[in-house]
């Protein structure tokens, strides 16, 4: 009842007092110019575009210059906006909407001001000279498309002896490199601070949970900083990363977009509100100063796509430090990696992610055997010893600690381990939370089918028993959509528990039974390739007790004989009741 009471309760109270906010999020805030605080810190504005802060319009309207620079690489499809000279819309080639084929790309990057705001901007902030900003419209001195082979350079002159320039690079998967060049042709030198950010709305953000986060994202020599969330950065203010940051920007469960200092300079980083639901990312270098007829550099990548883990490896082996740390595998990390590796090459081989998972629970288990016999082997020995047990507890039942002592010795003497049973069980913990964070996180594993209606092995089981698979027309809520696998599971775990020998308290026998259909409950809302996972151990599992059975079969009729005894105490039990 409690069980019920938790899983039906929970659900109506998250939904009566904390509904979700479907109101559209404030976008957007007017800008302010670049320019340095009185506290030596530097404002490089909150990056809107100068859109008052009521106005959002659509995506399409906002891409409608003609003028814009078309980005057509291998993954990526967009482009740039050289009004700011800013990367504001970037589609995902090779990640869909949706399972269905034709639901189009990932939309990462949108411009100012629309419903999805994300976008990168470059510049400088200095005093007393002209800057590029916001709304300066830059012209294209090289190139026409920015493509893989083909660079685009923008070019700006302030007209006081200054001109800027952003070449823009961009590789076979996600990164762009963005070049900032100044050139002084008057005759003093001029103290300048390159800059970058990358301005979002958190209202389409991944949600941050316990255990997977989603916002704000940076590295450094300490490793990477998870420790911000997007409520903490608009309740505390800006936060100030210091100097020495390696990259800085946003993260969701599968999309990054995030900026690389240059190697070699210093840079600080920071995180700030910016209004409404907008936040901003700041990769601010040290000071520079451009003498007369110099011309300084700095260059900045910009990542801009999926969490893949090959590609994030690639590059952290190309030099951008705890790159591959951006997928937050957490404490578990040392297993969740290799059983990764482990299912994208079993995937190689077998062309279907269940399948792999499925190879996966075999290795596991075969790697468990060992453990599971001398498991078996404790369970044989306490059955063994259980009339001795018996009869303590008679002996000692009024005298608790001696009979503490004399179980210890019993325990001793016969050589029995009571807690070598639950060692299988405490390694099955991490190895099972691993995977879940594997499924929850590999983006490979999105819209990865298995057989039949299992079209997304990374979405929870859509067949669910009480609309009859969806043949009656509505969707039950989230505690009764009870999906085929999760029945399965249920059931494994049900038929699992029978096998084992029957606890000696009466509670642990009704524990035992009520377990496998609570679990039901709880894991039907979880990835079906979670599920599967748990199935195709259960069914292993199965055969293992079976096959261990016959190895030991002074337990498989010490069982018997338990069995035995227990219908002959239940006719007794109804033959005095009938009597009564």
């Amino acid at each position: 009842m409690l069980s019920a009471i938790l899983l039906f309760g929970w659900d109506f109270a998250m939904r009566t007092y904390f509904p979700e906010d479907e109101t559209p999020a404030n976008m957007a805030s007017r800008e302010d110019a670049p320019s340095a605080r009185a506290d030596g810190a530097i404002d490089v504005g909150n990056g809107s575009a100068g859109i008052d802060a009521p106005q959002v319009v659509d995506v399409d309207t906002a891409l409608a210059s003609a003028d814009r620079i078309i980005i057509d690489a291998p993954e990526i499809l967009g482009s740039i906006n050289p009004v700011g000279g800013r990367v504001d819309d970037i589609d995902l080639k090779t990640h869909r909407q949706t399972v269905e084929e034709d639901s189009g790309p990932i939309r990462l990057m949108s411009p100012a001001g629309t419903p999805g705001q994300h976008f990168a901007q470059f510049g400088w902030v200095g005093e007393g000279v002209a800057l590029p900003g916001a709304d300066t419209p830059w012209q294209v001195i090289a190139g026409d498309q920015l493509a893989q082979e083909t660079p685009v350079t923008l070019g700006w002159d302030n007209g006081q002896g200054l001109s800027f320039a952003l070449r823009f690079a961009i590789d076979e998967h996600y990164m762009l490199t963005v070049s900032q060049a100044v050139r002084n042709t008057g005759t003093g030198s001029v103290a300048l601070r390159p800059y970058a950010f990358i301005n979002r709305t958190s209202a389409n953000a991944s949600k941050s949970t316990w255990n997977v986060h989603s916002g704000p994202i940076a590295a450094s020599g300490e490793g990477v900083n998870f420790d911000w969330d997007y409520d903490e950065v608009l309740e505390e203010g800006p936060v100030e990363l210091g100097n020495g940051t390696d990259w800085v920007g946003f993260t969701d469960i599968y999309w990054l977009s995030a900026l690389i200092t240059q190697e070699g300079q210093g840079a600080s980083g920071a995180f700030r509100s910016t209004g409404g639901e907008t936040y901003r990312a700041d990769l601010i270098y040290d000071p520079i100063n451009v003498g007369a007829g110099q011309t300084v550099t700095r260059t900045t990548r910009l990542f801009a796509g999926a969490k893949e883990s090959a590609v994030l490896s690639e590059y952290a082996n190309q030099g951008v430090e705890n790159f591959n740390l951006a997928i937050d595998w957490g404490w578990f990390r040392l297993i969740a990696w290799p059983m990764w590796q482990v299912l994208i090459f079993l995937f190689g081989l077998l062309g279907n992610f269940g399948l792999a998972i499925i190879g996966l629970t075999l290795i596991i288990r075969l790697l468990l055997f060992p453990i599971a016999q001398k498991q078996f082997h404790s369970m044989a020995q306490m059955r063994a010893v259980q009339p001795k047990m018996k009869a303590l507890q008679e002996r000692y039942k009024e005298d608790k600690p001696q009979l503490q002592q004399e179980m210890a010795k019993l325990y001793k003497e016969e050589k029995v381990n009571p807690l070598a049973g639950c060692l299988p069980i405490f390694i099955q913990i991490p190895i099972f939370f691993a995977l879940y964070k594997v499924l929850l996180l590999a983006i490979e594993m999105r819209h990865e089918p298995f057989f039949g209606w299992l079209r997304d092995l990374s979405a929870p089981d859509p067949a669910t028993i009480l609309n009859l698979f969806g043949l009656l027309p509505f969707d039950p809520p989230g505690f009764l959509a009870i999906g085929v696998l999760a029945v399965l599971l249920g059931f494994t775990m049900w038929l699992q528990f029978k096998l084992n020998p029957a606890a000696m308290d009466p509670m642990q026998q009704q524990i035992f039974m009520i377990m496998p259909w609570v679990l039901m409950f709880v894991m039907a809302p979880f990835a079906a390739g979670l599920l599967l996972y748990w199935i195709s151990n259960n069914v292993l599992t199965l055969a293992q007790q079976k096959y261990l059975y016959m190895r030991n079969p002074q337990l498989r009729m010490q069982m018997e004989k338990d069995r035995e005894e227990k219908l002959r105490a239940a006719e007794r039990e109804k033959a005095d009741k009938a009597q009564e």
